[in-house]
């Protein structure tokens, strides 16, 4: 089983969704995961991501993004995203909305998704000039965590450029997993985040993932599979080849509590 855990799906000028390119990417792995992005009205973005992935029940799950600021965090219209609209998990985009993770009506949101048991996928935005990165630090998420320990928590991009505070978090919480996008362009960063996680013995926390549009899954498992030959000279330290096979061959839906 491959599941990309990390995809999203772009606009056109023309405000129509363009499937085509992330349909054939899609081909490439068994199940993907589909999060709804923060560029319209949260409503109207989830509606459409939801027409989307019905389409493809067999190949997509869609999680819904969710501001906690304008959106009600009640157990009745978080499941009405799950019943309605058939969006598995949550989305948030802190950074990008400019609220604390743990904002107290954010935490109203997270009691109501681990009741729902609807995973949460924290997205960071660093490249984005207007957002905070004060709110992307994963280490703000502990409280997160230590509040909801039965919610399943996925940090995205191994919240860079906070490696090293996701790494950690991943060691302390049972339900805290980190999706690795891997970045073909960035190969000693892919390396270095996989070694990182190796030494603190945290493989089993990362998610794969490919950040598509950013990146294809064919580009991604083969920059995994191959950089340790590519990088690591004699002296460098090396993750077993079967090691980075588990990750990319892990069933994350399954690990997340999703049924499909």
């Amino acid at each position: 089983m491959i599941v990309d855990c990390h995809t999203h799906i772009r606009f056109t000028a023309q405000d129509n969704l363009d499937l085509s390119e992330h349909i054939e990417a899609a081909q490439v792995v068994d199940k993907c995961i589909v999060l709804a992005g923060c560029d319209g009205p949260p409503a109207q973005v989830n509606a459409r991501l939801s027409g989307y992935v019905a389409k493809y029940p067999n190949k997509m799950v869609g999680f819904a993004v969710f501001n906690p600021l304008s959106d009600a965090a009640s157990p009745r219209n978080l499941k009405a995203l799950t019943e309605k609209l058939m969006l598995k998990g949550l989305v948030l985009y802190c950074s990008h909305f400019h609220f604390h993770p743990a904002h107290t009506l954010a935490m109203m949101a997270y009691e109501a998704a681990q009741q729902l048991k609807i995973p949460v996928f924290f997205h960071n935005s660093p490249q984005d000039p207007d957002a905070n990165l004060e709110f992307a630090q994963p280490l703000i998420l502990d409280e997160v965590a230590r509040t909801f320990p039965d919610l399943k928590i996925i940090i995205g991009n191994m919240g860079n450029p906070f490696v090293e505070q996701t790494i950690c978090l991943l060691s302390k919480h049972q339900n805290v997993f980190a999706d690795l996008s891997v970045n073909p362009g960035n190969l000693w960063q892919v390396y270095n985040t996989v070694i990182a996680a190796s030494e603190q013995a945290v493989l089993d926390k990362l998610l794969f993932g490919s950040a598509f549009p950013d990146a294809r899954p064919q580009q991604c498992i083969e920059t995994l599979l191959g950089f340790n030959k590519i990088i690591a000279g004699d002296f460098l330290p090396k993750v077993p080849r079967e090691n980075i096979q588990e990750i990319i061959e892990r069933d994350s839906l399954k690990l997340l509590g999703i049924e499909t």
